[in-house]
């Protein structure tokens, strides 16, 4: 009789399923086994449904769930690509190719500069940290909230610990501030011992249970509702934005090339092994590929045959508060129910960041489109509720709203390995939370397995020249009033402010627009410099922006973009005539 994996025979696995789908309450689903995972087919009438359906037949005996159900009314997301093409990388040749700028693929890309090969990271948006890695609250976890044994838990303590190295040789501002579960009532003391036995299962370093005066003690506004709390001491936090971007600078300057707007649209093969990787920009070749695609890795997957799992894309909002609310809130915190079993997210709370804002969220809803990042009242309703953890903080104190999706498996565990079947395919993929506290242990692994297979076929060396720290330039919020005199006489352009509410000078403009990974979009120049990121919001300073980007990039300023494709912020010069003969709008001279 066939076996299906790990040794069940393929009539178990399948009756096992079949009976997990009529619990789940789904029907009209059809399942078969492809290699080592389980495929599910057939239409239902709801998302929900389809979802339901991939997590009731996870965990019964198969590598991963492949979901390939339709559903009534919702057509099949396709991957936004760029516009660009063009023949720049055609016939290039590298040791490595990793898909995906992300922190994830950043990360990788750092590591593998530590060796003597060509390494190469390819991005389809116009800037890394574009999707997961910028669209999160930078919450370093301390490996509790983990399924002990998971694959998530063994890479959120490992790296956990990397962090405090890892953000000073890469000029990284993070915070190991500790963050609190608060207790809702007396009797949530009965599940200390559990929390004390699931802390010291994973390997969490520092956690103790704190008496309600001495929370109240550490938090002045904490809500008088709350009965005590478990400290969890090595949380931390940081800007999963500018992590991201700093990793991959850093590879950058130790040889690895980063390519944006480009996407990998498929694959050549010989038998097992890729020899082409097809892009919008031309073939190129590579010894190994490295799969770090976030939400789209399955897709990726695919181009090589090799799709033995499906991801699902769980969006979760975030409210950002003023920078003036940080001083009412020590560190983060939170009120999970923690009778609340089905939930598959940590539950929210109230989030500190190194700047000094806070944030609010995130809530978890399943969504069918895997780039939609719009917000609405329901959402921000749903998140708000965390404010009132602060009884300082008021709905008023929120300066804007954005929302991030996680890329989940049906295992809700990260996908850290070399492919089964593909010699030289490497996957990092399933990387939802606590993936930017996994991201450096993630790095390691992906890069030991990658040099253990080109080794198979070349020699590797270490690069006897790699420098783990990253070239920085003056932020002058965090100096003192002698420092910035300092800069501002060596550089009088870091005397101009240009964004009052974040103290951003032109100088720091400038260096932004400077930096080894190009900046061409507005958007790009916010994730570096927090321009525009204040209370108005760029309203005071976006104009003067413009006018610096314009002249960095040697471009006219109706040729800015806010964040990629079709996100011009003019149409036109309004001293021209304009001639609406044509749909697109022309300009000529007067």
């Amino acid at each position: 009789m066939a076996e299906g994996f790990k040794g069940y025979s393929m009539k178990k696995s399948l009756k096992r399923v079949k009976k997990a789908l009529q619990k789940a309450g789904v029907s009209r689903v059809e399942v078969h086994e492809w290699r080592s995972s389980l495929v599910l087919t057939g239409k239902v009438k709801t998302w929900d449904e389809k979802i339901r359906a991939g997590h009731a037949v996870a965990h019964k005996g198969y590598k991963g769930v492949v979901n390939d159900i339709e559903v009534e009314g919702i057509e099949t997301d396709e991957m936004s690509v760029p516009s660009l093409r063009d023949e720049f990388l055609e016939g290039k040749c590298f040791d490595v190719v990793i898909i995906g700028g992300g922190v994830i693929g950043s990360a990788i890309a750092r590591e593998l500069s530590r060796y003597d090969i060509k390494v190469a990271l390819l991005e389809k948006e116009e800037d890394v940290a574009k999707h997961a890695s910028g669209r999160n609250d930078g919450v370093i976890h301390p490996g509790f909230a983990a399924t002990p044994g998971s694959k998530k838990a063994h890479y959120n303590i490992r790296g956990n610990r990397a962090y405090t190295k890892i953000c000073q040789e890469l000029g990284v501002d993070f915070k190991r501030k500790g963050a609190l579960l608060l207790f809702y009532s007396p009797i949530m003391k009965v599940f200390l011992p559990l929390l004390y036995l699931r802390s010291k299962t994973n390997g969490v370093d520092g956690y103790q249970y704190l008496r309600k005066k001495r929370v109240k003690k550490m938090v002045p506004y904490v809500t008088p509702r709350q009965h005590g709390a478990f400290y969890l001491r090595s949380a931390g936090v940081l800007s999963p934005f500018k992590l991201t971007i700093a990793l991959a600078e850093n590879a950058v300057e130790n040889g690895a090339e980063v390519f944006l707007n480009t996407v990998v649209l498929g694959f050549d093969r010989d038998g097992r092994h890729i020899t082409t990787i097809k892009t919008n920009r031309g073939n190129l070749r590579a010894g190994v590929v490295v799969n770090a695609a976030g939400i789209w890795a399955d897709k990726i997957a695919e181009h090589a045959d090799d799709r033995f799992f499906t991801l699902h894309g769980r969006k979760g909002a975030d409210a950002v508060l003023d920078i003036k609310t940080g001083r009412f809130q020590p560190l983060s915190m939170a009120m999970p129910p923690l009778r609340q079993r089905r939930s598959r997210s940590k539950g929210g709370g109230l989030v500190t960041t190194p700047e000094g804002n806070l944030i609010i969220g995130p809530n978890e809803k399943e969504v069918p489109f895997r780039e939609d990042y719009s917000t609405d009242p329901e959402d921000i309703n749903e998140v708000i509720k965390h404010i009132q953890l602060n009884t300082r903080l008021n709905r008023s104190d929120i300066i804007t709203y954005f929302a991030g999706i996680r890329s989940c498996t049906y295992e809700e565990d990260f996908i850290v390995e070399a492919s089964d079947y593909i010699d030289n395919l490497v996957y990092a993929a399933g990387i939802q939370s606590p993936g930017v506290a996994s991201a450096p242990a993630i790095a390691e692994d992906v890069s030991k397995i990658t040099v253990d297979l080109l080794r198979k076929t070349m020699d590797v060396k270490p690069d006897g020249s790699f420098n783990p720290n990253r070239k920085t330039n003056p932020e002058l919020r965090l100096f003192s009033l002698e420092e910035r005199a300092r800069v501002i006489k060596k550089n009088p352009l870091y005397g101009r402010i240009v964004c009052r509410c974040e103290e951003v000078s032109e100088g720091e403009v400038r260096d932004a627009l400077r930096s080894v990974i190009p900046v061409t979009t507005v958007d790009g120049l916010k994730r570096r410099a927090r321009i525009g990121a204040g209370r108005c919001q760029g309203g005071f300073c976006t104009p003067r922006v413009l006018e610096i980007m314009a002249e960095e990039l040697n471009i006219k300023m109706t040729d800015i973009k806010k964040k990629g494709d079709h996100s011009e912020f003019f149409y036109h010069e309004t001293k021209g005539k304009v001639d609406y003969s044509n749909k697109k709008l022309k300009t000529r001279e007067a």
